[in-house]
């Protein structure tokens, strides 16, 4: 085999997924025995045979990357329960493995997974993939970039025909629940319990984990919800509907006076109180920051 070669079989044996027990599987993905597979790229040591040292590699991609996605939803963790999170996690890591330098990237498409696949997460499926968008909303609005925003005066100067841009680390949600304070109550129980298994009660914080928690009554609410980013924290923050429609509608590109247009419509609020709506909702943004001009095209 040349480089390329021994390279996709080395990632294909890795990411192959472990059997219950944690050990490699006996046999590939297109049936051949692992053992040859290992031993047709790696050489044996005096304390190894290949499958052995092939398993040590699978076993660890497998317990890293399953690691770091419990690290990012720790809520959907809490809402669906350990087994159930392990066994989506699975399948889900299975259907799009890693494909970046960086584990950051490893839950990019948990949420249109998630809401492909219903079975994993039970009755409460919905809001588990509230929950999931809210979680991943968070790891989007840290550490994506942020651009100069516009100033007092130059937002004094926008017309009808103005076009905006959003900064890339706002993130806007349209919910099913309000699930922004769950995950942030969810949050803090993962750090209490955190906090407690490094007390030597790691066997305690292991059954509470097991099952989905007891959630307060939730109602389907629709939530409209922005996530950002202020000197380098993350917070949420909801929004009216016109105010959400508004945003989305500059975020693709529409000129203000078609965005204002699309946020204002089948509204309740009076023609009256639009303006004011309006000049307080351009206050709050040049505030946050959330308003910038488009990039220049090439």
């Amino acid at each position: 085999m040349n480089l390329e070669e021994i390279q996709r079989a080395m990632a294909a044996a890795v990411m192959q997924p472990l059997t219950r027990d944690e050990t490699m599987r006996a046999q590939s993905a297109d049936g051949r025995p692992m053992a040859e597979v290992a031993a047709s790229f790696i050489a044996p040591n005096s304390r190894l045979d290949a499958f052995e040292r092939l398993e040590i590699y699978n076993r660890q991609y497998w317990l890293r990357v399953l690691g770091a996605l419990a690290e990012d939803f720790p809520a959907l963790r809490a809402v669906v329960g350990g087994a159930r999170f392990h066994a989506l996690s699975i399948a889900y890591l299975s259907a799009h493995p890693s494909r970046s330098f960086t584990l950051r990237n490893l839950g990019a498409k948990l949420v249109e997974w998630l809401g492909a696949h219903p079975e994993f997460a039970g009755r409460r499926h919905a809001l588990a993939v509230d929950v999931a968008r809210v979680e991943w909303a968070f790891v989007e609005a840290f550490d994506s970039t942020q651009r100069a925003p516009l100033t007092l005066a130059q937002i004094a100067a926008l017309d009808g025909a103005s076009r905006l841009a959003l900064q890339p680390h706002l993130r806007l949600m349209n919910l099913a629940y309000a699930a922004d304070n769950l995950v942030l109550s969810l949050h803090q129980r993962e750090k209490r319990l955190t906090s407690e298994a490094g007390l030597n009660h790691e066997s305690e914080h292991e059954e509470e984990e097991t099952a989905p928690v007891k959630l307060p009554r939730l109602r389907r609410r629709v939530t409209w919800l922005a996530a950002h980013r202020v000197d380098l924290s993350v917070y949420y923050r909801r929004l009216e509907r016109e105010e959400f429609r508004t945003l989305d509608a500059l975020g693709k590109g529409r000129p203000l006076g078609e965005a204002l247009d699309a946020g204002f419509a089948d509204s309740a609020i009076p023609e009256k109180r639009r303006a004011p709506c309006v000049q307080s909702w351009f206050a709050t943004w040049a505030e946050l920051g959330w308003i910038c001009a488009p990039e220049a095209e090439p």
